[in-house]
């Protein structure tokens, strides 16, 4: 291990990681806040609410996140009426595009990850909620959403860090990640094991910390769901 090379690139390093986290950041949290209305347009009953987000979700499902960026990037520079019209500043920017098409993307399986889990609802929890005259948005707000996030969580979290390692293929789009600098390293010095090692071992400490933080989330929010908790509370309903 050629430990001074190394030590010379750290710096290229840290700024990857946060391109790679600020990238995660905006884009995830597009996606969280689209997906909850889009989520709830899904499990609808009307066809004309949940056939257009099932097409969504259908097409952005069914192609590669790759596939996606260059058609954003460079697909849409190909038209015309795009390049004249008021959004060009912002599709020009390789910034805005890859963030563009990571919220598309994750705004896609989020929606679906939520809306099974609104769909996995306890009829009992609607019942109970509808007895206490509860219905409409007030019953989303209240009982359904709430839950279904809880129910949710552990799905997500796979799907924020699948999102975190998808932004590894940014640098093909001009933005200096993790990834841009281990190839910039491997050029200039043909150190592969330095160079994708060092990548690797980033990636994986993102991961166990997000991974963590997700197992803290999870088992504050679903204490109530652990077997001893339930136990804990059927003794008493029992005696």
């Amino acid at each position: 291990m050629d430990w001074p090379v190394i030590q010379e690139h750290l710096p290229a390093f840290a700024h990857g990681i946060g391109v790679c986290l600020l990238l995660l950041g905006i884009s995830v949290g597009t996606g969280f806040v689209l997906s909850i209305p889009l989520a709830i347009a899904r499990v609808s009953r009307s066809p004309w609410l949940s056939r257009p987000v099932w097409l969504f979700s259908y097409v952005i499902r069914g192609t590669p996140l790759l596939v996606q960026l260059f058609l954003v990037y460079y697909g849409l520079a190909q038209f015309e009426a795009v390049r004249e019209s008021i959004l060009w500043p912002l599709l020009r920017e390789a910034w805005f595009c890859a963030w563009l098409a990571f919220a598309l993307n994750t705004t896609a399986y989020t929606t679906e990850i939520f809306a099974g889990a609104l769909r996995a609802t306890p009829a009992g929890e609607v019942e109970a909620a509808r007895a206490y005259g509860l219905g409409g948005w007030r019953l989303y707000r209240r009982i359904l959403l709430p839950s279904a996030l809880r129910r949710a969580l552990p799905q997500y979290s796979n799907e924020v860090v699948g999102m975190m390692h998808a932004t590894a293929i940014v640098s093909t789009v001009t933005l200096v990640d993790v990834t841009r600098v281990a190839r910039d390293l491997y050029a200039n010095h043909l150190l592969p094991v330095e160079a994708f090692g060092m990548a690797a071992v980033i990636y994986f400490t993102l991961t166990f910390t997000l991974v963590g933080a997700f197992r803290l989330l999870e088992r504050r929010l679903l204490r109530h769901l652990r077997p001893e908790r339930a136990a804990a509370v059927a003794r008493p309903a029992a005696a």
